[in-house]
């Protein structure tokens, strides 16, 4: 019975602690305040396993299309390419100003399986300024994009430049100046 009575009593102190945290208004939400090395462990484990489990199950259809690779490629290179980057793209100042900031999915694509990139774009995620694009896309756009997702690790910033000149009939006047150019 003891036992009990302290486990409550240490819970009831951790409430209150709690409380005091989120009514004081002491924790910075800046973005510009990394969260302390534990919170962040605590996001980013959630989020990895999260994804991985209501990713299970979603039935990955074919992604090597050239159509829909090109697709793909043309939402990446209008909605995604701000704040993920491209080779040879810098992010613009919207994507540099994220905290957690987005992955570079250049490198970091390879990393997730079809079926985590596809409800990743389909759900989007909480507080990461990561939008869910099942509002605003078909299933079949968003594997597009994950189709073109499945190319971008092995993309030259050359080969970028190339497809965004196909897509578009020209480059983009408003982004040439970032193409290769690295800070």
């Amino acid at each position: 019975m003891r036992t009990i009575v302290v486990v409550i009593s240490v819970l009831a102190v951790e409430f209150v602690l709690l409380l005091i945290l989120i009514y004081s208004g002491i924790y910075n939400v800046g973005a510009t305040s990394p969260d302390p090395r534990p919170l962040r462990w605590v996001f980013s484990r959630t989020s990895d396993n999260s994804v991985e489990h209501y990713s299970k199950g979603i039935a990955v259809p074919a992604l090597t299309d050239s159509s829909m690779i090109k697709e793909g490629f043309g939402h990446y290179d209008e909605m995604c390419v701000g704040c993920h980057g491209a080779p040879g793209i810098e992010k613009s100042e919207i994507g540099k100003g994220l905290f957690p900031q987005a992955p570079n999915l250049a490198h970091s694509a390879k990393e997730m399986s079809p079926a985590e990139l596809f409800w990743v774009a389909k759900n989007g995620i909480k507080s990461t300024g990561m939008p869910a694009f099942a509002f605003t896309h078909s299933d079949q756009k968003i594997w597009a994009i994950v189709a073109f997702l499945e190319t971008l690790p092995n993309m030259t910033p050359a080969q970028y430049a190339a497809m965004r000149k196909i897509s578009t009939g020209k480059e983009k006047e408003e982004m040439a100046p970032r193409l290769h150019k690295k800070k």
